[in-house]
């Protein structure tokens, strides 16, 4: 058994470096016996603490790496069995989405897989929408828990209209992809008690028409070959023939390699299992049939469905790719599936978003950027562009100001020049009137006049008749 030392590069402050243990460790080399502790500390301890690593420093130090063998027993070889201890006492998580028309069998199918009884609701077929609905169950088998959640799509391929089908399934993905990401982004994080909702492996269930898939399923299937391990399955493979069902796979596959859909693939770098995923590699699409009804076949009860033409095992390699399905999904490749999801999926929508936001691992100068130093860019960016911003709507507000003076003005210069004409207007106006009312006054002095000299030409008439009228 090997162990790696690192050796200490010359110290800037001295000529020697610090011995190791007893102290008489020469500059440059690492006593066998203290191997397992030269790992860690001695690489820094000697440095100056105002001395940073810089890309040079890094290097001899990778230039330095030796491997060593060790005197004796230490212990390090237990890790295994430490990882699998805790990760026993932590549990696993797993989420399967299914996709597919609506009596499809997909809840037929979890409840055959994983050998119980889930909630499950028939679904209409006259939603107006895809909706997911998701639920989550504890199962245990023998001392290993795991937290299971299943996602079906209620509704997928009844629309008129299935355009828009699969974009209720691509955001529901990218939501808890989302949801992962701002766990990891918060300060004070616990992903180790979060609930990791991100789908590690998606059934996509094709109808047996014997034809070749559905526009629906291309289009849906390209939509997240690179979001989710999409693993196609032949839904109620018993409803069709042995030769049809070899046909239709060729034409599945044909079609998909076609189009450019990159479906997950078993991996096939473990020699211990990679003859066998190769193999089951070619099988794909899984043609599987579900059942919840047990038959008996011979002694045994076995899980069937039963037909007036005879029994269709479930469990039975002959009849249809349930147990390769099982095999693959869940008792060899279930980690796998879920390292693929952080691994690429993820980090590819973590990618994605992070570029988005402006951050970059290397800078213009095709240099290593830290985080730290992209963060202190963009909020020196984002105050320049706020001050920016500030600025042209200063001078907006300017602007709007000065065109409403130059607006006001003219209204200001409307107003006076109106008032200066009904002034006018009101002067001749009141001019027009002075001059009538004095001309009424004349007439009616001039009438006054005149009603006085007829009063007296009047009463000198009648003056003159009663002389008259005494003489007589």
């Amino acid at each position: 058994m090997a162990a790696v030392a690192v050796e200490r590069p010359p110290s800037p402050s001295s000529s020697h470096a610090s011995g190791i243990g007893d102290g008489t460790s020469r500059e440059g080399s690492i006593p066998s016996s203290t191997s397992a502790r030269s790992v860690s500390s001695p690489v820094f301890t000697s440095l100056s603490p105002d001395l940073h690593l810089g890309d040079w420093y890094i290097d001899q130090i990778d230039e330095k790496i030796r491997t060593l063998k060790l005197s004796g027993h230490v212990g390090f070889d237990s890790l295994p069995d430490q990882l699998v201890a805790k990760s026993t006492q932590n549990g696993f998580t797993f989420n399967i989405l299914c996709i597919g028309e609506t009596g499809m069998g997909k809840s037929t199918l979890m409840d055959t897989l994983f050998n119980t009884s889930f909630e499950s609701n028939p679904a209409p077929h006259t939603l107006p929408a895809v909706k997911l609905k998701s639920h989550t169950y504890e199962l245990q088998e023998s001392n290993v828990r795991l937290k299971l959640t299943i996602v079906d799509t209620v509704g997928y391929g009844d629309q008129i209209n299935k355009g828009d089908s699969f974009t209720a399934i691509v955001d529901y993905i990218d939501k808890q992809f989302d949801d992962y990401l701002q766990e990891e982004l918060k300060i004070k994080r616990s992903l180790s008690a979060y609930h990791d909702s991100r789908i590690h492996a998606c059934l996509y269930f094709i109808c047996p028409t014997g034809h070749g898939l559905k526009s629906i399923d291309l289009v849906c299937m390209k939509k997240l070959d690179s979001k989710v391990n999409v693993i196609p399955v032949i839904a109620k493979a018993d409803t069709i023939s042995k030769s049809e069902l070899t046909k239709f796979k060729q034409r599945i596959i044909q079609e998909i390699k076609a189009n450019g859909i990159q479906i997950y693939q078993f991996p096939t770098d473990d020699d211990t299992m990679a003859k066998v995923n190769t193999e089951m590699n070619n099988q794909i699409p899984f043609a599987v049939v579900g059942s919840t009804d047990f038959v008996r076949v011979g002694n045994k009860m076995l899980r069937a469905r039963q037909y007036p033409w005879g029994t269709v095992q479930v469990e039975n390699e002959s009849h249809c790719d349930f147990t390769k399905l099982r095999e693959m999904l869940i008792r060899t490749n279930m980690e796998d599936m879920r390292e693929v999801t952080h691994q690429r999926h993820y980090e590819l929508y973590r990618k994605k978003i992070l570029e988005t936001m402006g951050f970059s691992d290397v800078g213009q100068d095709n240099q290593p950027v830290s985080f730290q130093q992209t963060f202190e860019q963009k909020r020196v960016e984002h105050r320049e562009e706020l001050q920016r911003k500030e600025d042209e709507m200063r001078q907006t507000f300017v602007l709007r100001v000065k065109e409403k003076e130059t607006e006001l003005k003219e209204v200001e210069k409307e107003l006076y020049t109106k008032y200066d004409t009904l002034k006018r207007e009101h002067a001749e106006e009141k001019k027009r009137y002075e001059d009538l009312k004095k001309r009424l006054d004349e007439e009616k002095a001039e009438f006054q006049k005149r009603k006085h000299q007829v009063a007296t030409q009047q009463l000198t008439s009648h003056t003159l008749t009663l002389g008259k009228t005494k003489k007589k």
